[in-house]
């Protein structure tokens, strides 16, 4: 770094240009970095005072897949409590019918359960399709995923599971669009948050199809936005980062590793704020590094994380065999 200094020094033109080239650097970040700080400062602590609780009550019905567990789960309890009418979409009836009691508990809202495996591809969606017939649904979150049981290189794994992967993670956000949709811009308005990932920030390897998946619901929501959020419509692209799910294998919470009622607490309020939101403040600020850093910089420190998690979780299965 010294021998650059001194070489700047004999070649003032060049000094200047690096400077200039340097400037013009924080000059791009800054442009992108404030308003997107000020976006989350209004999400995450500015949200009460756009009251979006009356916004929801507005809508009869929500639809919500993955509905079983996790943020799904969470989501569906929210809006009922709300006030609006939930459909648990997910592939074990029993599960869903604990939820269903969990929200029946706890408020006085109407509960319809739809079981459809989400793997299974196309041969889903005309009894999905039919069970929500008639129904005013206002609200769809598309939340249902599938990941890896750890991370693993792309070989790996078997081709299989890596359709399941790609199956669930795109073709149900797609589908339950479609079948949504019309819906909502028959009435003139409507909510869709597609549950996505801090992954679709960032490639990740050895969750490589995972990520991709993620990439593929941020593309296709951005598309969407442009095309239908003028006709009433607000649709999210939701980006958390770890949560602790059972997908996940993740049980003990921290200020980074949020609880699904927590996370869902939070991402909820920056409906109708944030087109693209991390949903808490805790995950914006990982955002916010992952978009400053360079992707050189930080590749290798998140690989190097990933095969530890890999050796961790190898080493955890060989202890129960």
């Amino acid at each position: 770094m010294e021998v650059l200094f001194q070489y700047l020094d004999q070649y003032p033109m060049m000094r200047n240009f690096v400077f200039l080239l340097g400037s013009l650097y924080v000059l791009k970040i800054m442009v992108w970095l404030i308003p997107l700080m000020w976006g989350d400062v209004k999400a995450y602590l500015l949200s009460g005072l756009f009251h979006m609780d009356m916004k929801f009550s507005q809508y009869k019905w929500a639809v919500v897949t993955g509905a079983s567990d996790g943020i799904g789960k969470q989501y569906a309890i929210a809006l009922a409590k709300f006030g609006v009418n939930v459909v648990l979409i997910s592939r074990s009836e029993d599960k869903l019918k604990a939820v269903e009691k969990e929200i029946l508990d706890q408020c006085n809202m109407l509960v319809k359960i739809v079981v459809a495996d989400f793997s299974e591809g196309a041969n889903i969606y005309d009894h999905i399709r039919m069970e929500l017939s008639g129904l005013e649904v206002g609200i769809l979150i598309n939340n249902v995923a599938a990941c890896y049981d750890y991370p693993e290189y792309f070989l790996e794994i078997p081709s299989e599971r890596l359709q399941q992967i790609v199956t669930i993670n795109t073709a149900s956000v797609v589908m339950m669009t479609k079948i949504i949709l019309p819906v909502m811009l028959e009435r003139k308005k409507g909510i869709i948050v597609n549950v996505s990932s801090i992954g679709s920030t960032f490639p990740l390897p050895l969750y490589t199809v995972y990520s991709a998946t993620k990439k593929y619901i941020d593309y296709f929501t951005a598309s969407l936005q442009y095309e239908y959020s003028n006709r009433g419509v607000i649709i999210q692209h939701l980006q958390p980062s770890t949560v602790a799910t059972k997908m996940l294998g993740i049980e003990q919470t921290s200020f980074t590793v949020l609880s699904p009622k927590k996370y869902v607490r939070d991402a909820i309020s920056t409906i109708g704020i944030q087109d693209r939101s991390f949903g808490t403040l805790a995950h914006a600020l990982q955002g916010w590094i992952f978009k400053i850093l360079p992707e050189w910089f930080l590749m290798p420190f998140i690989f190097k994380a990933e095969i530890n998690m890999k050796r961790e979780a190898i080493r955890k299965l060989q202890q129960k065999q």
